[in-house]
């Protein structure tokens, strides 16, 4: 660390080939003997000033970076002492899974910061504290009523703010004429009081109507809330800074969720269902927003209306929660544990794991133990098939669409939700997040004449060239080579066999008679080095990955690529 003129010794308990790594406590190299540990906060700061320059300084303010690891760390601790208190987990299997991401992102600095919300909020706002509210809701006088639908039931179109008054539930009185739009309670505080609302507000052509119906749930992307039963999620619009972005919907984003279920009716979803059967996309068929009088978008309003296929008792799961590990679900086996904690230093109420402590297993882990145990096989045996399952049912689908249609997905591993069956085998996926859609330019012909006008309103169609970084860092680097990871670092399975199973498999996309149309079986075959995502980087320059074009909207780095032979 030469801006500080001293070293970081960090002993290293994985060293892992995909980079899930798994480190003890680090120590200052010049520090006393006896010195404690350096927690995470102090490597935020010496990794703050290796990296600030006059640019990123004056775009990122020097020391946001620093606090948000600590409010990341501090909610954290908070976090694992309540699981620890309540560890049971509830009927409905879907909330259980997505509630179930305590330490969040294993490569991001500040996984779990959430700068604005206070101590009171944090419990019913938070997935990870197990939180559920009423939403608030607004009436919308028609003149400033923005929305669409592609919504049916029976063949029937449903309007989307038919949508809303249902989901409302009974006994709220809406003025005549006027639509119901949900809101999240503390976006309530934001918008109240903005430019663009305070004035519609003070009009009346917004009504406060107050909190009302049945409590719903905040899942891992705390913005996205979830009721059991309920045909429908709500994404809501949520000014937080959830990892790298505050997350309120744009309007581009409300007409990509609509326009890929109209794409995908168009005849393009009974093609892939015909190949692939059992996955599909979690579909955003509908949403709710407010123009102003002059036509203008009024920001932090608008609503996805989002379709909920799942059951209570579907046993599905977000991929990052599958391989978490969990703080409620502890072994003193010693063959069961899976690594040292990926969050570095220091205490913080048992976070971070000492070298007298049982690591915590994952429910990936949970699975392939009991597996192992019902087949009677070997654990790395039993971990290597799970893989290669979930390569055929969840992979092999998202790169036929690719293929097929030239329609690359952000399929990282909270966007992935992969089904599990009664033993814990995968089988089957769904993909979710109507931001994430990547419509190649070279194939804009071909997707308009599926549906014609594509990507007018929706700013989806990206240049090849973009679509193939990004698409090989979410889908193979941060999904697969992450789940590669998650099996080593938890001593699972050997990384080098699942790396080998990888290759083979690609190597059958790439050529042969399974052979896709889609480039990333190659490039990740043939190429050296790839790019990937810093998110570290990313927070350091202060960027908001929802904020301008596509290709400046992170920083990504050159990496070594694991698969090249």
């Amino acid at each position: 660390l030469p801006a500080s003129g001293t070293s970081l010794l960090v002993p290293v308990h994985y060293w892992s080939p995909t980079g899930w790594h798994r480190f003890g406590f680090p120590h200052l190299a010049d520090a006393p003997e006896q010195t404690p540990s350096a927690d995470a906060v102090t490597v935020a700061a010496l990794f703050n000033r290796e990296s600030t320059t006059a640019e990123t300084s004056a775009a990122a303010g020097g020391t946001e970076l620093v606090a948000r690891v600590a409010d990341s760390v501090r909610r954290t601790a908070a976090f694992v002492r309540e699981r620890r208190k309540d560890p049971d987990d509830g009927a409905d299997l879907f909330l259980t899974a997505e509630q179930a991401l305590v330490l969040g992102h294993p490569l991001h600095p500040a996984p779990k910061s959430r700068e604005g919300l206070s101590e009171a909020e944090a419990a019913p706002y938070s997935p990870e504290l197990r939180g559920s509210f009423p939403l608030h809701w607004l009436a919308v006088a028609p003149s400033l009523l923005a929305a669409d639908s592609a919504w049916t039931e029976r063949g029937r179109p449903v309007l989307a703010a038919e949508l809303t008054r249902r989901l409302a539930g009974p006994g709220l009185s809406l003025p005549d004429a006027h639509t119901v739009l949900p809101l999240h309670p503390w976006q309530l505080r934001e918008v109240r009081h903005r430019p663009e609302t305070a004035p519609l507000f003070d009009a009346g052509l917004l009504q406060d109507l107050g909190p009302h119906g049945p409590y719903w749930h905040p899942t891992s992307s705390v913005r996205t809330v979830y009721r059991s039963g309920a045909p429908a999620m709500f994404k809501l619009s949520l000014g937080l800074r959830i990892t790298n972005s505050r997350r309120e919907n744009l309007r581009k984003e409300l007409h990509r969720g609509v326009e890929m279920h109209r794409l995908l009716r168009s005849g393009l979803g009974t093609q892939w269902q015909a190949a692939h059967p059992s996955f599909d996309i979690v579909r955003d068929p509908a949403w709710l927003a407010v123009d102003a009088p002059d036509g203008t978008p009024v920001p932090g309003i608008d609503v996805v209306i989002r379709h909920n296929p799942f059951t209570p008792s579907q046993d599905v799961s977000c991929v990052a929660g599958l391989v978490s590990p969990r703080p409620d679900a502890r072994t003193d086996n010693p063959e069961d544990r899976p690594g040292r904690s990926h969050l570095g230093g220091g205490g913080q109420d048992g976070v971070h794991q000492g070298m007298d402590r049982p690591a915590w297993r994952s429910r990936l882990g949970v699975v392939v133990t009991r597996l192992a145990a019902r087949t009677g096989r070997p654990r790395g045996a039993v971990a290597t098939e799970w893989f290669l399952r979930y390569l055929e049912h969840v992979v092999r689908p998202v790169l036929w669409l690719d293929g097929e249609a030239g329609i690359a997905l952000e399929a990282h591993q909270q966007n992935i939700l992969v089904l599990l069956d009664g033993d814990g085998w995968p089988n089957g996926g769904r993909y979710r997040d109507n931001q994430g859609y990547y419509f190649r330019e070279s194939r804009r012909a071909e997707l308009d004449t599926r549906l014609p006008g594509i990507g007018v309103h929706s700013d989806t169609f990206v240049s090849d060239e973009v679509t193939d970084e990004r698409f090989a860092y979410y889908l193979a680097i941060n999904n697969v080579l992450g789940l590669i990871g998650a099996f080593g670092s938890q001593r699972l399975a050997d990384e080098g066999v699942l790396l080998a199973a990888f290759r083979r498999f690609l190597t059958g996309l790439a050529s042969g008679p399974t052979r896709l149309r889609t480039t990333l079986p190659d490039r990740l075959l043939n190429s050296p080095l790839l790019r990937c995502k810093a998110n570290l980087l990313t927070r350091v320059h202060g960027l908001d990955e929802l904020v301008g074009p596509v290709d400046t909207q992170s920083v990504y780095v050159t990496i070594a690529n694991p698969l090249h032979s």
